[in-house]
């Protein structure tokens, strides 16, 4: 369109006579055609820029708008989540307090049961040390028996020992100020005094007590509360006095085991006591028919050998007899082979 005004333009140039201008028909058509096809499009194009301007402007204004609530926006919700701050700020300041007083309340009431533990502890070691006491009469454990009480103390009895023998480590020492301690020696001290009482004895061995204490004994460890070991063995021995209860022990495949590893404690009590009820087993009539072969073994002899040369005197004593009885049960057995082999 450029092209063909120019064009024009040269033809009005050389025909312009007295202000009228010579034009071609078909220019002049065509320039007709040019100006209302401009006529036509150029309000579309022109409205068209001004409604995109319009939708832009519009679209500015809206981001402006925007742009100029976002702020407040922002500050309102910057007020909402301070005030969401304090409120979450003065409830943790309220749940700190509480639990400042709860743990006041329970430092208090730990503080208040460790004093209730230790008065009833210490009443308890008062009330079996006085139970030890008497059970020394046998009159008195005749009474109990007759009362019928003393199997719900023995039930007791036996599951406070468990409980505490399964809480000895190898750095328990028993101090004869501890009241649990007190407790555990006066409970094992009475059952140790009823099994002296013939009565008591039978009692004991009717409620199968006598397998429970071996039990004890192997859960101590070794050098661990020989007070404690010392009565228990005490307790199996006046059991074995028993016929019964002496063959109820040499039945038991874990008691010749568990002299052997006794005899190997430092403390020269648990030896000694551990020597007389070896010695209470070998008194059994047909000792070497059940434990002929472990008796003899040359590891126990070995320790008991040892412990003749024991400074203490009653523990020295004790033991050159129990090796004199193993000789004699090694005598016995090796002439009953003797025998056997004749009627062969």
């Amino acid at each position: 369109m450029s092209a063909s005004v120019r064009g024009t333009s040269r033809h009005l140039c050389h025909g312009a006579k007295d202000g009228f201008v010579k034009v071609r028909k078909r220019d002049l058509e065509k320039l007709t055609t040019e100006v209302m096809q401009l006529r036509e499009f150029l309000p579309r194009v022109v409205n068209g820029m001004m409604i995109d301007i319009l939708h832009k402007t519009q679209a500015q204004k809206t981001v402006k708008e925007h742009l100029t609530q976002e702020p407040e926006l922002l500050r309102q919700e910057c007020l909402h989540l301070q005030s969401r701050l304090d409120a979450v700020q003065t409830e943790c300041q309220k749940e700190r307090q509480e639990k400042c007083l709860l743990r006041d309340q329970l430092w208090q009431s730990q503080a208040e049961v460790q004093q209730q533990a230790d008065f009833c502890s210490s009443l308890g070691s008062v009330a079996c040390s006085l139970l030890w006491n008497c059970s020394t009469r046998e009159d008195t454990v005749r009474l109990w028996l007759t009362e019928g009480n003393l199997q719900a103390f023995l039930s007791v009895a036996t599951q406070t020992l468990e409980s505490f023998v399964r809480t000895l480590d190898e750095a328990a020492k028993s101090s004869p100020e501890d009241h649990n301690t007190q407790f555990v020696l006066a409970l094992a001290g009475t059952i140790t005094n009823i099994a002296a009482v013939t009565c008591g004895r039978e009692f004991l061995l009717a409620h199968d007590l006598l397998n429970t204490l071996i039990k004890l004994l192997e859960l101590m460890k070794p050098n661990v509360f020989p007070k404690l070991k010392v009565l228990v063995l005490m307790a199996l021995y006046n059991a074995s006095i028993s016929v019964t209860g002496l063959k109820c022990m040499s039945n038991n495949p874990v008691l010749l085991p568990l002299i052997r590893t006794l005899l190997e404690d430092r403390s020269w009590e648990v030896c000694l006591h551990s020597l007389r009820l070896l010695q209470s087993l070998l008194m059994e009539d047909g000792v070497h028919n059940r434990l002929g072969a472990a008796v003899m073994e040359s590891d126990l002899q070995a320790r008991v050998t040892r412990l003749t040369c024991s400074v203490e005197p009653s523990l020295r004593l004790i033991a050159q007899q129990t090796l004199d009885d193993i000789q004699v049960l090694k005598q016995v057995s090796m002439m009953g082979r003797g025998c056997k082999q004749n009627n062969l």
